[in-house]
């Protein structure tokens, strides 16, 4: 078993306490290393070293950073069979989606490299003599607070468009999965174009690491992706010392299924949507809502497509699901379908743990699929972010669907599915969410931003606007007169 490291100011160093904590691999159940415990003290030699670090990387040239984005980028690929490796043992990935996310993580790289190089001042004229510059500065040291839920590619996501701006960081990742963090640190530590002190990971629970970075007096600006509890706790704390704040919580996604839609394709595409990553995706459906003429159609093939999925151990490459990240979350999972059941929704098929081996050691739930379920039932109306889909009562009408859809504290993202495309726009124009998905999947792309409305978040992630969040807007009046 493997002792981790936390990376401060460019070196490997043990917690101030010298507490470690296990982790787990969820397909197994075995403990397969050891990370440090860190706490306050830890956190404030890593905001000490990035905030001494902030003035040299600010300085840099933006085609200076950008270049060192691309190499950040070539360099994850490099190491892409050693972070996929991590990414299977302590997440749980099938080694397709491990694939996946590390590929993505050097795409946001690249991403964010070319983007940050559009990011320009803009000078206006006042009046006769008088201009005024629009300037975007770096915010100074951010802290990057990341889920487990897709370990690499949460941190890839907020680290790029931090450094590709110019701030320096402290990152902390979650404490079930975060040795592909630390290898990612350990991987930058060794280019030398990155001053020491720019990247750094301290490790440990959020009640104590991530409030402690969230109150800091030096920290600029907190990015934080999770529970919109979470969210609220980091905002209260945050709040203390105004810091710029973007973030991404939770979602209970609806997804509309109108009497015209391709049936077959719909079921493709939602069933991937639906249990990839064992439904531990902010973008996951959350609540199906099937037009009367067409729910029990939808709901047969549903079935039938999700009994090809396989579940199993993620080294199989046959593997389309794997288990759930820790055993905490996979009892709040099976938490939610006894409520289900016990509110009367329909349970038609999985929910249950596997009992044959080998898939009887991990923490693993089988797809689970409710129908019947009414609106004011918990199961309709809180994320599970897990492998349970919930199908609606039948809807008749496009304004009851468009009412139901918009009944919720969250405004993530919404699935469309008609082949009347007036009717898709018609209804995206009534949808209170921050994307709304026609005939397709959720799909990824750097370019394109990501981000909800109400409880699902603040700001966004990605495109020139995600990258806007990490910087501030300075205003220089100028007087050219004499």
């Amino acid at each position: 078993m493997k002792n981790y490291k936390m990376w401060i100011n460019n070196k490997p160093v043990d917690a101030v306490s010298g507490k470690t904590y296990g982790v787990i691999n969820p397909a197994t159940e075995e403990e397969i290393a050891r990370v440090p415990l860190g706490d306050e003290r830890d956190v404030d030699i890593a905001v000490a070293a990035a905030k001494e670090a902030f003035p040299t990387w600010a300085g840099k040239t933006q085609a200076e950073r950008s270049d060192i984005m691309n190499l950040i980028a070539d360099t994850i690929r490099k190491h892409a069979e050693e972070l996929i490796e991590l990414e299977m043992l302590d997440h749980g990935s099938p080694r397709s989606s491990a694939d996946f996310m590390i590929i993505q993580a050097a795409r946001q790289f690249e991403w964010a490299a070319n983007e940050s190089r559009t990011m320009v001042s803009d000078l206006m004229t006042l009046t006769a003599g008088n201009k005024a510059l629009l300037q975007r500065e770096p915010v100074g040291v951010n802290a990057l607070i990341t889920p487990w839920n897709v370990p690499l590619l949460m941190v890839a996501t907020k680290l790029c468009a931090s450094l590709a701006v110019g701030n320096t960081c402290v990152v902390k990742p979650a404490t079930i999965d975060s040795l592909t963090t630390i290898k990612l640190a350990e991987i930058l530590s060794k280019l030398n174009d990155i001053p020491h002190g720019v990247v750094n990971v301290v490790t440990g629970p959020g009640g104590t690491v991530g409030e402690a970075l969230a109150s800091h007096p030096d920290v600029g600006l907190v990015a934080f992706t999770g529970s919109c509890e979470t969210g609220k706790r980091i905002m209260e704390l945050a709040s203390r010392t105004v810091k710029r704040m973007q973030m991404e919580l939770g979602g209970k996604n609806p997804v509309i299924v109108f009497e015209d839609a391709d049936i077959d394709t719909a079921v493709e595409k939602l069933v991937y949507a639906q249990f990839h990553n064992s439904g531990q995706v902010c973008v996951s459906p959350g609540r199906y809502y099937i037009h009367e003429k067409v729910h029990d159609e939808f709901v047969t093939k549903f079935v039938k497509k999700i009994s090809s999925f396989t579940v199993g151990d993620p080294n199989d490459e046959k593997t389309r699901m794997g288990p759930i990240a820790s055993a905490e979350h996979r009892n709040k999972v099976e938490s939610y379908i006894s409520k289900g059941i016990e509110e009367g929704a329909k349970l038609i098929m999985g929910g249950k743990r596997p009992t044959e081996p080998p898939l009887n050691k991990g923490y693993y739930v089988m797809p689970a699929v409710f129908t019947g379920v009414k609106q004011n039932m918990i199961v309709a109306r809180e994320e599970i972010f897990g492998p349970v889909a919930c199908i609606m009562e039948p809807f008749s009408s496009e304004e009851e669907v468009v009412n139901l859809a918009n009944d919720n504290s969250f405004g993530l993202f919404v699935y469309v599915w008609t082949k009347d495309i007036a009717r898709a726009i018609r209804v995206a124009d009534k949808l209170c969410a921050g994307t709304v998905s026609i005939n397709k999947d959720s799909g990824f792309s750097p370019y394109i931003p990501r981000g909800g409305f109400k409880e699902s978040g603040i700001g966004k992630e990605g495109s020139k606007y995600g990258l806007e969040d990490f910087t501030q807007l300075k205003v220089i009046k100028i007087d050219i007169t004499g």
